[in-house]
């Protein structure tokens, strides 16, 4: 491939008027930028977009971590960084974790060895010290709803809206309510469980805390459990509309009435919550993509600026799966 000095050659210009017109400058006239442009055409020369963006130290590539691609919690999310990279003309890598740390970190290795502008984590398995420890390589930005004063995040209060759907089921009578996580140790997930166990104090119950609940399936798998209760829950708190949706088909197999014999209150207001009749809580997943990427590419452009720490609305939308006992 023809170089710059061959450009200057066949076009008749310094080596200096070359570089100006493939940097875009403004003040090289017409004539000598139309000369260059034909000798690159002519002599097929492309640019090396690495080589560039290596001098100006940015890839316009950002790593994007999730647990699951296929799942409707974080598409959306995605869906919204997406299209927010679209704006800034940023490339997205996706990294499916499966939340095994190997692979996030795997992230985190690009990121020090400057092949991504900065990382978002969608959800994590990494411990805070394998984050802190790369905190020097570049921005990286956090959907949960963090403490940690190193790293910007956007989020919803997922303590406070927890403690919103705790309080709404106990508004409408119950106060024998079981809850349905992701994973027990994730940093949602114990926020959640404290909430638990504040508002319901003895009357929250280890047994009624499940976890592995993220997919249609895995929602399915609790009416099993359920049943094998000896005390059981008058409702359920599901932390996203899948599994809650899975609850409700197991559910009308067992010939289970929702909400006569069991309610059901869960999160994210996705698609299906509507299609189910399924009461939730509304949570502005799109909208946190967005605002993810914005606040690393503000981390990009001021290295050193103060982290970003933004908390979104949240709010109780009632349909048909929360019974009022009276």
């Amino acid at each position: 491939m023809a170089n710059i000095r061959e450009i200057a050659k066949a076009s008749g210009v310094s080596q200096a008027t070359v570089s100006r017109v493939l940097n875009g400058y403004q003040y090289v006239r017409a004539e000598k930028r139309e000369s260059v442009l034909k000798a690159m055409e002519t002599l097929g020369y492309s640019r090396n977009l690495n080589a560039v963006n290596l001098s100006q130290g940015k890839t316009d590539m950002v790593g994007v971590v999730l647990p699951a691609i296929n799942h409707p919690y974080f598409g959306a999310m995605v869906e919204g960084i997406a299209e927010e990279a679209i704006k800034k003309q940023v490339q997205l890598v996706l990294f499916q974790s499966s939340y095994e740390e190997k692979k996030e970190l795997e992230a985190l290795s690009l990121l020090q060895g400057r092949k991504l502008d900065g990382i978002i984590f969608c959800s994590r398995a990494a411990g805070d010290q394998a984050l802190i420890k790369h905190k020097s390589s570049g921005p990286i930005v956090l959907g949960e709803d963090s403490d940690l004063e190193f790293f910007s995040s956007v989020s919803i209060s997922h303590e406070a809206a927890f403690q919103s759907g705790l309080q709404y089921l106990m508004a409408n009578g119950h106060t024998d309510i079981a809850v349905c996580l992701s994973r027990k140790e994730g940093i949602n997930s114990l926020k959640r469980i404290k909430a638990y166990k504040e508002q319901l104090g003895n009357r929250a119950r280890q047994e009624w805390i499940f976890e592995g609940c993220l997919k249609l399936e895995d929602g399915m798998k609790v009416i099993g459990q359920y049943r094998n209760l000896k005390k059981k829950p008058s409702a359920f708190l599901v932390t996203n509309d899948q599994a809650a949706a899975g609850i409700m088909l197991a559910a009308k197999k067992e010939n289970i009435r929702i909400p006569e014999d069991l309610s059901l209150l869960s999160f994210d207001n996705q698609p299906i919550s509507g299609i189910f009749g399924l009461s939730t809580i509304d949570i502005p997943v799109k909208e946190m993509g967005r605002q993810l990427l914005a606040a690393l590419l503000a981390k990009r452009e001021v290295p050193g600026s103060s982290e970003r720490k933004l908390v979104l609305p949240h709010s109780i939308v009632e349909r048909k799966t929360v019974k009022k006992i009276t």
